[in-house]
């Protein structure tokens, strides 16, 4: 395009300017019959000096560039002749969207827009004397007008679309994710959705605690929480170049990572990664599984992430390894009842209960113990000498901390009721996906898992949402009662 610079020479024609004969300064316009002169002259113009415009078959140049243009030449003249050109900045809007849709760049249209307004206003400055100052300004201002409001049907036509698209995408991504994890065939929705699968994965549960914004009274939780929940979303899919599948609400969920392309070694610094954008401490567990095997490693995953959270360990990320003697000792069994009991005696001492709780949580550490009791040290000895009078298990010998540290685990699932952790509903809550998808019945009944939580000796199931991942209410204590 030209510039305000550029030479525009008079073998050009130039649009006649009409004078106003009223005492009131009124802005220049363009003559209809200058209209479609003018207009082919800007696409030729756009061919040779916007490099995108010049690689355009000339179909498009003679068809859609050229219609555009006038209609944009329309726009102007209605603008500086003060009428209504609300019907032009919607047929821009449409063709904003179509070249959204084409994958042409928003700056190369900009750039046209910047470089046609140059060129028209260069042609007035030609036309112009000093006489014409007054008109001359009012001119350049509604010309002002003109650039924002083309600027702004173009900006907001390609938003629209791409919103559209990232809907259509974010549709296709949860309705795959709900299938794998029900374990229903996915092959052709995901080719329609345009989703890879891949032959195994990594599946996390994740827990999402809130952030401190949501109690705040003078804001609104669910903005906060919305806004965490973008946050940590807009970090997944950078840190997984868009290949992570997730179905997360503000709580917590389930993520499934493509085994081939995640790193085990990096995944600690994933959930730092997501605990930063977050602004809270995630606790995330994994599990390795084949495609087929994803709705099983689901619930093993979430029934170790209410194990983490039943036993009140530190946010992070867990592996099966470093839970498998916890995840044993939770097993329904006479073993488990009997270790449940040997901390019976401590009913009637929950201060006894809650500093054991603590002292083995951090590794039997006696000073952070008491530092984070707000006791003497010599309190917490005192507290542990008791504890092991009352339960015959000293905690300042090994095989005695062995001893208390499993009963501390049968004991939180003993006479457990099921858990129930999350709303299938809240996947979809303010969200276009709701809206969009077409089999809801089918989506609600992939994102329930059934998960067994032991409860004594009836094992009762619990239902278990694949957005959601901390445990109803708070954390289960160490008491376990």
């Amino acid at each position: 395009m030209a510039s305000r610079g550029s030479a525009v020479t008079t073998q050009h024609a130039v649009p006649s300017v009409p004078r106003a004969t009223g005492s009131s300064a009124a802005a220049f316009s363009i003559p209809p019959q200058d209209i479609h002169a003018l207009s082919r002259r800007l696409v030729a113009h756009f061919a040779e000096h916007v490099a995108p415009c010049g690689t355009l078959p000339g179909d498009a140049l003679r068809g859609d560039v050229t219609t555009i243009t006038r209609i944009c030449l329309e726009l102007a003249a209605g603008v500086l002749e003060g009428r209504d050109v609300s019907a032009k900045i919607t047929r821009l809007q449409r063709a904003g969207a179509d070249w959204a849709r084409e994958g042409i760049p928003i700056g190369t249209i900009h750039r046209a827009v910047h470089d046609g307004l140059a060129f028209g206003f260069d042609l007035i400055v030609e036309s112009t004397t000093a006489a014409d100052f007054d008109r001359f300004a009012v001119t350049a201002r509604r010309l002002m007008e003109v650039m924002a409001m083309v600027d702004s049907a173009f900006a907001v036509a390609y938003v629209r679309e791409h919103r559209a698209v990232a809907a259509e995408h974010h549709t296709a991504v949860h309705t795959v994710t709900s299938a794998l994890l029900a374990g229903h065939p996915t092959s052709t929705m995901a080719r329609a959705g345009g989703v890879e699968i891949d032959e195994s994965y990594l599946v996390l549960a994740v827990s999402i605690p809130p952030h401190p914004g949501e109690f705040d009274a003078s804001i609104d939780s669910g903005v906060v929480a919305r806004r965490k929940l973008r946050r940590i979303q807009s970090q997944l899919a950078d840190s997984c170049a868009g290949q992570a599948l997730s179905l997360l609400g503000a709580d917590g969920g389930t993520i499934l990572l493509p085994a081939r392309s995640a790193h085990a070694d990096e995944l600690d610094a994933l959930i730092t990664r997501l605990s930063t954008a977050a602004q809270v401490s995630i606790t995330a567990t994994i599990v390795r599984s084949e495609t087929s095997q994803i709705p099983e490693a689901a619930d093993r995953a979430h029934e170790l992430l209410d194990m983490v959270h039943r036993l009140q360990f530190e946010p992070g990320l867990y592996r099966f390894d470093d839970l498998a003697m916890e995840y044993q000792l939770t097993r329904p069994g006479p073993g488990r009842e009997y270790l449940g009991a040997l901390l019976d005696p401590l009913d009637e001492y929950p201060e006894l209960l809650d500093t054991l709780c603590r002292h083995i949580a951090n590794e039997m550490n006696r000073q952070r113990t008491a530092r984070l009791l707000g006791v003497h040290i010599n309190t917490v000895d005192n507290r542990l000498k008791r504890i092991g009078q009352l339960t015959g298990f000293d905690p300042a010998q090994s095989s005695g901390v062995w001893y208390l540290r499993s009963a501390l685990v049968a004991r939180s699932y003993r006479n457990s009721e099921h858990a129930r952790i999350g709303k299938p509903d809240n996947i979809f809550q303010n969200s276009e996906a709701k809206a969009a998808c077409p089999d809801r019945a089918f989506l609600d009944s992939a994102t329930v898992h059934t998960v067994s939580v032991p409860g004594g000796s009836r094992g009762r199931s619990a239902n278990r949402s694949a957005s959601q991942s901390t445990m109803t209410g708070a954390a289960v204590n160490c008491s376990g009662r």
